[in-house]
């Protein structure tokens, strides 16, 4: 039986830490002082991402896949293990689905053994396109189950599903959080993702790739907001479980970012419009009232800002690592 440390540093598990909201997790707790146990199967993370802190004494990677058990000595789990982008999950549907299922399965296993607390990443897509706006925790969602997207909504919704089964069943310290789009340094520039396609595209000097007319909107969150989220979620008392929003409530229409992309890199990039793809939502924004109750959280930094922050690292990408550019 595992047992938890009562002094000095807790020894964190993070699976999914090499990626692109894993690594910042990683670097943060090691600045608070924890001891960090990175998990990740490189399937979307990189070794890049934690180039900074592999030479850190508090800091040890293993490269494992959640589908599989693992068998640790840990005092707190962060469940991020999955990738996140359309491109990434609906590469290997199946493995997607698995990795959401098998992982929340395997990493509630071992919470349960340790008696410890165990986080899961969650999603604002468990809403789907969303049928109430802004989405709050309370609402259901409106999700295809059978759709391209459906190995990654349906895989969370699960994971949720076996999250508080296990709390009710086997009493384990869970913590649900639905993070809803988050951007910065670390991501993927080949992920698909809006934000990264869109800076991507703008650096390049290439057309800015528009779904139907760009008025569907989102809502974007800088990592760093993102983390602090996290880590307050984990840090609450065991009666708080979530599911929690943790996003930025300030809306963007698609064409309002291109813009403000092609501004901020000063690129003659012009915009190209395409047909919508299927069932991708036409307005996403977190109600975040929970979390300012219960965490004390909300956005610092908004999306002027953190596109400053973050247009810099693709910049480095282009130079550096043309193997990153997507063709």
């Amino acid at each position: 039986m595992g047992t938890k440390r009562e002094f000095g540093p807790q020894r964190v598990l993070v699976t999914g830490g090499a990626g692109f909201i894993g690594s910042h997790l990683c670097a943060r707790l090691l600045a608070e002082g924890q001891e960090v146990l990175c998990v990740d199967n490189f399937y979307t993370g990189t070794r890049e991402n934690l180039a900074p802190m592999l030479s850190h004494p508090r800091f040890e990677l293993l490269r494992h896949d959640v589908t599989m058990p693992l068998f640790v000595e840990v005092d707190q789990i962060y469940n991020l293990a999955c990738p996140a982008s359309p491109v990434h999950y609906q590469f290997d549907p199946v493995q997607t689905t698995k990795t959401s299922v098998h992982g929340a399965i395997n990493m509630l296993g071992l919470a349960k053994r340790l008696k410890c607390k165990v986080l899961q990443a969650s999603t604002s897509e468990v809403y789907g396109d969303p049928e109430v706006h802004p989405q709050r925790e309370d609402y259901w969602g409106h999700v295809n189950p059978i759709g391209y997207r459906s190995c990654y909504d349906e895989g969370k919704r699960c994971a949720e599903t076996l999250f508080f089964d296990y709390y009710r069943q086997h009493k384990v310290e869970i913590k649900v959080a639905r993070i809803f789009n988050t951007y910065g340094p670390n991501m993927h520039p080949n992920d698909g993702r809006v934000v990264s396609n869109f800076i991507m595209q703008a650096l390049l000097g290439r057309p800015i790739t528009i779904y139907g007319e760009g008025q569907q909107t989102r809502s974007f969150c800088f990592v760093d907001d993102l983390v602090d989220g996290l880590m307050r979620l984990m840090n609450t008392p065991d009666t708080v479980t979530g599911p929690i929003n943790i996003g930025n409530p300030n809306e963007f229409t698609i064409r309002e970012l291109a813009t403000l992309v092609i501004e901020l890199t000063n690129s003659s990039s012009k915009l190209e419009f395409l047909p919508m793809p299927p069932d991708d939502p036409k307005q996403r924004k977190p109600d975040i009232s929970l979390a300012r109750a219960e965490l004390g959280w909300e956005p610092r930094i908004q999306l002027r800002e953190g596109l400053a922050r973050a247009i810099p690292y693709f910049e480095r990408m282009v130079r550096e690592q043309p193997r990153h550019i997507p063709e």
